[in-house]
């Protein structure tokens, strides 16, 4: 019986056997940024310890960046001290640290990837609970508490139960204005956002096969959604060609040895699952949240449901949504495109493409934030900055931004957001009473030029 890529790695990294079933496990790449690691590094120095590798941790700053005046010291005054905490530990421990100054800071979870440090085969983690996004690299990548960054930051390695393996297949050709994120989307609505608890998602099937890295990074980022740890997809030569000149990626003269072991993880023919399930790619329409988690989603063509749960009830509630009238025509009052689900340069162009000579609805304040400075630059190049702000849309400095309410970027009382990020929870974005519906860069446009959540696919003649 065969291995899946999941069993390969997580042997190939075992350090030893421990009591109740655990392992220590070797980390290859410790990725940081400045919210999760102040603490850490702060029980280091109360125990005394350095970073045992700081070859292998790597930092940027995201979620508390302003993304428009990023002057410092920042407004907020939380925010600066983050800064301040994760330049001086980084310096002092010797680490590399993407930063503003520099023009290579991002999202933590773009910069890995456009560095080339996100590689098949490793393991990898951070502080925080995207990081299963690697894993579209087919590194075997999950987000981490604070305890256990200062675990990692101390010994390179984690106590941890291997998980079980499903097998997630897409099969079939994607229908016009569907894209990554209602794939996504529908799995996690099939599944729940409880049904991966316990496993690592192993994506695959034509549909997954065919999708650009980029599309890959979203499907996997919100594996975590769907309650998986873990998500990751097989390296192939898609992979390789995205690594291949990358600064951090291996070199001409290592590429072939490199190649050679990504081969070697990849899942066998013959792998045993802990589970299979199988979708039709054909059935994938563009698809909108209408509740306060990303399972409680629907297609753009459908009502919104009867409540079956309490929860149900209490996400109708919040949303202020009836059921058995149209998700269609629901009323938006801010658009953001951006984060580390749908922050990246084709992400980008998908909703630039369809927004020449299009204007912003009035009265709807729409944000595009890059997810890294390399996107930024690379957007810039292309022109696709110009055709937002043409359209209406306020072009941002790199950061997490709306995704999540840890920067000025945020809601204000019950504003409703069409939004590209990966949490629709209470309060997400800001305001106690703010309104998330999660979807597609495409479908965030359409929302944007009608001011409703809107069908991209009748909006762009797509």
């Amino acid at each position: 019986m065969g291995k899946t890529l999941f069993q390969k790695v997580f042997d190939k990294h075992k350090v030893a056997e421990l009591k109740g079933g655990k392992y220590q496990l070797f980390i290859g790449l410790h990725l940081i940024h400045e919210v999760t690691s102040p603490q850490a590094f702060a029980m280091l120095d109360e125990l005394g310890l350095n970073v045992a590798f700081p070859e292998r941790t790597f930092a940027t700053c995201d979620h508390i960046i302003p993304t428009d005046n990023t002057e410092r010291p920042f407004r907020d005054k939380i925010a600066e001290e983050m800064m301040k905490a994760i330049e001086n530990n980084t310096k002092k421990h010797h680490i590399k640290f993407f930063s503003p100054e520099i023009e290579e800071q991002g999202v933590v979870h773009i910069v890995g990837p456009e560095m080339g440090l996100t590689q098949p085969g490793i393991t990898m983690v951070c502080g925080d609970s995207h990081t299963a996004t690697h894993g579209a690299f087919g590194a075997v990548s999950f987000g981490i508490g604070t305890s256990q960054v200062r675990d990692v930051l101390a010994t390179q390695s984690l106590a941890m139960s291997p998980f079980k393996v499903r097998r997630v297949d897409v099969n079939g050709s994607l229908g016009k204005g569907v894209y990554a994120k209602d794939v996504i989307l529908h799995i996690i609505r099939k599944l729940g956002v409880n049904g991966g608890i316990g496993y690592a998602y192993e994506f695959g099937g034509s549909t997954i096969e065919s999708l650009s890295m980029e599309g890959r990074m979203t499907v996997c980022n919100m594996a975590i959604e769907g309650g998986a740890r873990v998500g990751y997809i097989n390296p192939d030569e898609k992979t390789y060609a995205f690594l291949k000149g990358k600064p951090y990626a291996p070199g001409a003269d290592k590429w072939d040895k490199a190649v050679r072991y990504w081969e070697s993880i990849k899942s066998d023919e013959d792998a045993n699952y802990d589970d299979k399930i199988s979708f039709n790619a054909e059935n994938i329409k563009p698809t909108v949240t209408w509740g306060i988690n990303p399972a409680q989603c629907i297609g753009i063509d459908e009502n919104i449901p009867e409540p079956v749960t309490e929860g149900d009830k209490e996400a109708l509630e919040y949303m202020k949504l009836q059921p058995n009238k149209p998700i269609e025509g629901t009323k938006v009052d801010v658009v953001f495109i951006g984060s580390c689900t749908n922050g990246r340069i084709e992400d980008l162009r998908e909703a630039a493409n369809v927004l020449k000579g299009k204007k912003v609805a009035n009265n709807i304040t729409a944000l595009v934030v890059p997810g890294s400075f390399s996107v930024k630059k690379q957007a810039e190049a292309e022109g696709l900055d110009r055709i937002f702000t043409e359209a209406g849309f306020q072009w941002r400095m790199p950061g997490c931004s709306m995704c999540l309410a840890m920067n000025p970027d945020k809601l204000e009382g019950e504003q409703l957001c069409a939004s590209t990020s990966n949490r629709n929870f209470k309060g997400r974005q800001g305001s106690s009473s703010g309104r998330t519906v999660l979807l597609s860069p495409v479908m965030a446009a359409a929302a944007a030029v009608t001011g409703k959540i809107s069908d991209a696919r009748k909006i762009f003649n797509l």
